[in-house]
């Protein structure tokens, strides 16, 4: 099957963090960028000759609107070629090709089970999409439980927008850990702590979504079904790199 590419236009970009960037993209041949909050799109950059060079993956990370506008955050990879050129050579007016979206990383239909939404770093970005979507089309849910790991305060991610949607989405709540800030009055340390505690107790009313590097979502797979015995069904993931 032929694959579909487009063109998007970056109109702006923003820092997020010391080492993160949000990128806000038109794609001007479309009057409208449909898709699932959850999915991704793949860049094709002028960063090499071979395709495993080239391709670069990003989870879209706000809300499906009513135009052709989208957003992603990135985190800058070293050495990485990729978020380099995305981050040195990209300027206001940049084109950029890409194909998506795709991916089956969303939320069910019907949202009749607890989901709890464990992420580091950028692996906020599909979450962040979700949870914009139940606020804005108003998607009756049961309780949401994001759980957020970074190093330090400088690199929470959106703080003051999940900050907020504590008191505007009923049943969320946000956790953080950060890992290299021993002064946080949080959870310090790794997220792993955060749900091994609060979901000790097997249900299996509770859907768990998973994302960021392999590492951590490996992790998290493991301590979930092997440690805690929930059923692998009850387990969805997504890793980055």
């Amino acid at each position: 099957m032929a694959i579909t590419w487009h063109t998007a236009i970056v109109r702006r970009t923003a820092s997020l963090a010391p080492e993160v960037r949000a990128f806000y993209l038109e794609v001007p041949e479309m009057e409208r960028f449909d898709f699932t909050p959850g999915q991704f799109i793949t860049f094709d950059l002028p960063v090499g000759e071979k395709r495993l060079q080239r391709w670069r993956s990003y989870s879209i990370a706000g809300c499906p609107g009513h135009d052709n506008t989208f957003e992603l955050c990135i985190v800058r990879a070293q050495p990485g070629l990729g978020s380099r050129y995305l981050f040195e050579e990209v300027r206001e007016g940049t084109e950029l090709r890409f194909k998506g979206p795709e991916g089956s990383f969303v939320l069910p239909p019907e949202l009749d089970r607890d989901i709890v939404m464990i992420c580091t770093g950028t692996g906020i970005a599909p979450f962040r999409s979700m949870i914009q979507a139940i606020r804005r089309f108003g998607r009756p849910h049961r309780r949401i439980h994001l759980i957020f790991g970074a190093r330090t305060e400088a690199d929470i991610l959106y703080r003051s927008e999940f900050e907020a949607l504590q008191s505007e989405v009923p049943g969320f709540s946000w956790d953080v850990a950060l890992s290299r800030q021993p002064d946080w009055h949080g959870f310090r340390g790794y997220i792993h702590q955060i749900y091994l505690s609060a979901y000790a107790h097997t249900r299996p009313d509770v859907t768990f979504y998973l994302c960021g590097w392999s590492a951590m979502v490996d992790e998290a797979a493991t301590n979930l079904i092997q440690k805690l015995g929930y059923n692998k069904d009850q387990v969805r993931m997504e890793l980055y790199g």
